[in-house]
């Protein structure tokens, strides 16, 4: 079942602190009578059965002052109190819905759950930009955190303690994690570019976090050492004739490597065979290597990446033909 109603029209005129007049509008909802509950449920009735518009305005105007002073009592969250009460008036417009007089209780006694919940609901939403109040636990620590701190250390400051903070978890039947990470979120938002003092040119918060990318001379000497291997490689390769370089192609610069069986098909030669050419070519190109940078590893790391390898080995060095390459043997 759905309201007849917007938000909008139970709203205050401003919900900024700064504008929001509360004498004016008290004294505009003051205009409305308290119903007996005869009245409340004759009017409850013409709203359920025929969904009488004049008689759901006489049942929420006539708890807007209800509506108003729990809102009073949520100030110390620091929300604008027009937010707060415009919250209340919906929750007021919710429990219109929901009300059942055949229980035998007021529509007032009804209204104060949903006005709460309502303004619940908002406060945890508005609290912080990162979502929190996802779980009953979470819920329950936001409100009673704070008051169960002060109860059990009326004089505590600063950092909630380990032992503090497994004492509140016992007693509110929580994690302890849930316990710790909720004082930290009650503390607020801080944004990361913030100063981090009140110095000129002294800087943010974010310039303190660590990146984890590779810095510029990491990055060109990667690039410096690739053109290395790079020239290693097809200085190797070159040593190769033209079936040590087709079947060193087809295993190592590929994006699969092709099978001895395959290759041999090709060559007309057995798989056996193509593992012993293949043995010695990769010889050859680790003894190139080793003469021109030192050690065998730069090779054996080059054919290992053979995506890598594949995009940047010479192209004319990888599509031999295999019929070209027999004809050549």
């Amino acid at each position: 079942m759905t309201s007849a109603f917007s938000s909008s029209s139970l709203a205050p005129a401003h919900s900024d602190a700064a504008v929001f007049d509360e004498k004016s509008y008290m004294r505009a909802i003051g205009r409305y009578p308290v119903l007996e509950p005869d009245e409340e449920a004759r009017l409850w009735q013409r709203w359920l059965q025929h969904r009488d518009k004049a008689a759901a305005d006489a049942l929420i105007t006539s708890h807007l002052r209800l509506a108003a002073k729990l809102a009073r009592d949520f100030r110390r969250y620091g929300f604008p109190l027009g937010d707060l009460i415009a919250e209340a008036n919906l929750g007021l417009m919710m429990a219109l819905d929901r009300f059942d007089p055949e229980r035998g209780a007021r529509f007032s006694t009804c209204a104060v759950w949903w006005i709460r919940s309502a303004i619940y609901d908002h406060i945890i939403r508005s609290w912080s930009l990162v979502r929190i109040g996802r779980t009953p636990a979470q819920k329950k620590l936001f409100f009673r955190l704070r008051g169960e701190i002060r109860r059990l250390q009326p004089d505590h400051h600063g950092t909630l303690t380990k032992e503090l903070a497994e004492q509140i978890s016992a007693t509110l039947d929580v994690p302890l994690r849930e316990v710790i990470e909720m004082e930290q979120r009650l503390s607020g938002d801080r944004s990361l570019n913030t100063p981090l003092s009140d110095l000129d040119e002294s800087g943010e918060w974010q310039d303190l976090i660590a990146d984890d990318a590779p810095n510029a001379e990491a990055v060109l000497a990667g690039h410096d050492e690739l053109d290395h291997q790079r020239r290693a490689l097809q200085d190797a390769l070159v040593q190769l004739d033209a079936r040590e370089r087709y079947i060193f192609s087809a295993r190592h610069l590929g994006e699969r490597p092709a099978s001895f069986e395959t290759i041999g098909q090709s060559l007309s030669i057995s798989a056996e065979r193509v593992r012993q050419i293949e043995a010695r070519a990769f010889a050859k190109v680790a003894n190139s290597a080793r003469r021109t940078c030192g050690t065998a590893r730069p090779a054996a790391r080059v054919t290992s990446n053979r995506k890598t390898t594949a995009l940047t080995a010479p192209p004319n060095w990888i599509g031999h033909n295999a019929a070209a390459v027999h004809a050549s043997v």
